[in-house]
């Protein structure tokens, strides 16, 4: 038997650089994988009694339609209309939040008139509704 068979010496080292490459790679996978998943969890939400609520939704929200007319929630109303339910439902809650939705076609004077108006009745919890752009 040839010797020169028999006498190489096994490897006392293992090289670990391509497993290190492919655990880091796995890491990075993983981490936006789950960055990915965490946005969109849906999860069952627990029940509340059937029993209605008794208190009323406090917001109410003020459209303006491209055509100018004037929804308090979804009900039409003139501006004095507007004026009087607002003052009624500010007796009831000073700290009253009111939402204006407006038509991007509506004409902003129609805006400013009810602004002014919440300005009138001092209230002071506002916020005007848009759309989210989409690129």
């Amino acid at each position: 038997m040839r010797r020169d068979l028999f006498d190489h010496k096994g490897m006392d080292d293992i090289n670990v650089t391509p497993l290190l490459d492919l655990a880091w790679t796995l890491l990075v996978v993983f981490v936006i994988a789950v960055t990915a998943s965490v946005q969109g969890i849906k999860i069952n939400l627990p029940k509340a009694s059937a029993a209605p609520s008794l208190s009323k939704p406090r917001t109410k929200a003020i459209t303006v339609m491209a055509d100018g007319q004037i929804y308090l929630d979804a009900y039409p109303v003139t501006m004095a209309e507007l004026e009087s339910q607002l003052r009624q439902h500010q007796a009831v809650d000073p700290d009253l939040p009111v939402v204006i939705k407006g038509d991007s076609k509506a004409y902003y004077q129609g805006v400013v008139d009810i602004l002014d108006l919440l300005q009138r009745l001092e209230i002071t919890q506002l916020g005007l509704v848009t759309q989210k752009l989409v690129k």
